[in-house]
């Protein structure tokens, strides 16, 4: 990836009214934001997606799926222009439509383009334009607390992963993802007169979770959770941690043929397609992208799917679009073997802009061949580096002269490290080599597995070649951070070695515990305001049913 790995090669640039325009025309086209995900975060067109520079390698062949799919890329750090080098590094996996943005961000903004804050961007907005158009029933935190405390007839359905309802969730809040919810929803509130809450962390899948529930019909009362459990906290009161309770994993026949119905009627009103399974293969035309996406739970799709889909549980495939589809243009189409979820999932996106297709007759159980989890494909390392083990490491750390430099999360490098090792963001090494870490004789890259080391070895290998230091040692932990503690030898914790700040993930305001009251009510009001950006910018082609 470094400067010194690739021969200069230069680029088309294209203008944001060409960008703009391929977009209004529904061309596919990936406009990506190649630097970390706290500075896109910050500022992004709507249909940007986040692809980091330090995981290209890992990344692009999964995402973009097509090597000759349209490619406009910017990003700046400091004062350096990552897009070229982004370019020049996606040009040698294969990709040969690759373009710069004019002027970059930069460009965008002076050309009148619309940027917008934070992540998930076309979903947020989306959901908020749902709220805006359909009116979708909600009650604040102090009336839904009110009715859980006085016992009422009411059940309170958590919308989002299961790992984040256990972080942190509503008294008497049952776990149910959001593709899950028109599934299940009359097995956990059989009575009609049952009042039923959707809540999430702060405003979208609660919107989408309720609004699935009214589009499909069911009988009962629904209603969101007003600003989720950011509303719940902002208003004083006490959530819960560690709860486990879930939707029964049965549905009875009678429910489930009335799902399917429902999810039928609203899949078809929103302009979702039906396709053959054995006619899926025509979809991958010439020059189109075609993504599949098994949206049952994780467990569901290990235990067999259909051959060639990926798992993406419909809920959050619906509030990550951007990151799990960046070809805006692109066809999806899901799969499950009820009818149901995937129905529900694919009307969302399809009243997104996406031509989406769900299969005619849901996949009988003899259909999902495939077992376990495809193990995907990397592009081979472009330079070979030496590796060392774990102790022979642990022995040469008794002594000076080598340093340890950790290319994985920052979030992973906090919570533990190897004693003394620098975390440090791929493409930010050669600065962090010159500024920061301490010249040594011998430098070991590492990182959860050893795969992004790899690549990471590779570019610091080239770079101090073209410097002259050809003396300098350059080797890969084998079997990355796992491989060290796996070896029981020591761990730190904590900030104790940063040579670059921690921007390769962008703090949500409503993630965690300990998030501040006013950033939390920023969050609120920024969502709020979604709508009107949406105006200004024009590019969605959302359509509400």
């Amino acid at each position: 990836m470094t400067t010194a790995a690739f021969p200069l090669v230069s680029f088309a640039a294209v203008s944001f009214a060409v960008v703009r325009e391929r977009l209004l025309a529904r061309e596919e086209t990936a406009l990506l934001d190649v630097r970390e995900e706290d500075p896109f975060a910050h500022e992004h067109p709507l249909w940007a997606a986040n692809l980091p520079l330090s995981k290209i390698e890992i990344e692009a062949w999964r995402r973009i799926p097509r090597l000759d799919t349209f490619i406009v890329l910017y990003g700046a750090h400091g004062g350096t222009d990552l897009a070229p080098l982004a370019a020049r590094t996606l040009a040698a996996l294969g990709y040969t439509n690759v373009h710069l943005l004019e002027g970059g961000l930069e460009g965008w903004r002076a050309a009148g383009g619309e940027l917008f804050r934070d992540v998930n961007v076309p979903s947020k907005s989306f959901g908020e334009l749902v709220e805006h158009e359909r009116h979708t029933p909600s009650l604040s935190a102090p009336e839904v607390k009110a009715l859980v405390e006085a016992k009422a007839n009411v059940v309170v359905l958590d919308a989002r992963r299961f790992d984040e309802y256990q972080t942190m969730s509503i008294p008497s809040a049952t776990s149910v993802p959001g593709a899950e919810l028109v599934l299940r929803v009359r097995e956990l509130a059989p009575d009609p007169a049952t009042q039923v809450i959707v809540n999430c962390a702060g405003r979208t899948r609660s919107i989408i979770g309720t609004q699935s529930l009214v589009n499909a019909g069911i009988p009962n009362p629904v209603a969101a959770l007003r600003n989720g459990t950011i509303g719940w906290k902002l208003a004083g009161q006490v959530l819960d941690h560690g709860a486990d309770r879930q939707a029964p994993a049965a549905v009875s026949d009678a429910h489930r043929v009335q799902a399917q119905a429902d999810a039928r009627r609203v899949a078809d009103a929103a302009g979702v397609r039906r396709i053959a399974l054995d006619a899926l293969q025509t979809l991958g035309a010439p020059h189109r992208t075609v993504y599949r996406f098994d949206v049952r739970t994780p467990e569901e799709y290990a235990a067999g799917h259909l051959p060639g889909f990926a798992s993406a549980p419909g809920g959050q495939l619906v509030q990550e679009t951007d990151h799990q589809v960046p070809v805006r243009g692109a066809r999806i189409v899901l799969a499950d073997d009820d009818g149901v979820r995937a129905s529900m999932s694919a009307s969302w996106l399809a009243q997104m802009g996406w031509e989406v297709y769900v299969p005619d007759v849901a996949p009988s159980a003899s259909a999902f061949t495939e077992k376990a989890v495809p193990s995907p494909t990397y592009p081979p390392v472009a330079a070979a580096v030496g590796e060392i083990a774990p102790k022979a490491l642990a022995d040469l750390l008794k002594h000076p002269g080598t340093a340890v430099l950790d290319v994985t999360t920052s979030a992973n490098y906090v919570k533990r490290h190897i004693p003394d090792a620098w975390y440090v963001i791929r493409a930010q090494l050669a600065g962090a080599i010159d500024a920061v870490i301490p010249a040594s004789q011998r430098y070991v890259l590492t990182c959860g597995s050893s795969l992004l080391a790899r690549y990471a070895a590779a570019d610091l290998r080239a770079l101090l070649d073209a410097r002259g230091q050809r003396d300098v040692e350059v080797l890969v932990l084998a079997g990355g951070n796992a491989a060290w503690f796996a070896a029981g030898l020591e761990a730190k914790t904590g900030e104790t070695h940063l040579a670059t700040a921690r921007t390769d993930r962008y703090r949500r305001p409503y993630e965690g515990t300990d998030a501040p009251a006013e950033a939390m009510q920023a969050y609120l009001d920024w969502e709020y305001g979604l709508v009107e950006q949406l105006g200004r910018d024009g590019t969605h082609h959302f359509k509400v049913i």
